[in-house]
């Protein structure tokens, strides 16, 4: 009788202790599996937002359009109506007064370029953009989400 008492309490234990070793296995074979980005990469993911950045605050549709994702362009549908949305939904990307850029990230699959901004009225925010490579290999943006920045200024 005790021997079948302590085996239900022994199943949740090693049960518990082979999930941790299998997700710490898969995080393992994840990271292994993320090639870290180069030099070269950190650089062009920079210049794509840097270059979307310079196009909005000249107000040029084409061009700040031209470094969306081939999704992104179509859902939008025109460089007039990218421009449109930018306006209305990000003020603080449109003409921010300062930019301080983080390092770029892998994460899974996709690069997220975390830009501190500063606008006219002395707000602070962050810009999370997500890019990702196209198979010409150059990066295109696939969105960006702008929250305030509570924290410190680069």
């Amino acid at each position: 009788m005790k021997t079948s008492s302590t085996l239900p309490s022994l199943f949740p234990c090693r049960l518990a202790r082979w999930l941790a070793a299998a997700l710490a296995a898969c995080m393992l074979w994840g990271a292994a599996q993320a090639a870290p980005l180069t030099d070269a990469d950190e650089k062009s993911v920079r210049a794509v937002v840097e270059g979307q950045l310079a196009a909005l605050a000249r107000d040029d549709a084409s061009a700040a359009f031209s470094f969306a994702a081939p999704s992104v362009r179509a859902s939008v549908g025109s460089a007039a109506q990218f421009m449109a949305l930018v306006r209305r939904s990000y003020p603080a990307i449109y003409r921010p007064a300062s930019a301080a850029f983080l390092k770029p990230e892998d994460h899974h699959g996709q690069v997220l370029q975390r830009v501190q901004l500063m606008d006219d009225d002395g707000n602070a925010w962050l810009a999370l953009y997500s890019l990702e490579r196209q198979k010409d290999k150059s990066w295109r943006i696939t969105g960006c989400q702008v929250v305030p920045n509570k924290g410190r200024m680069a």
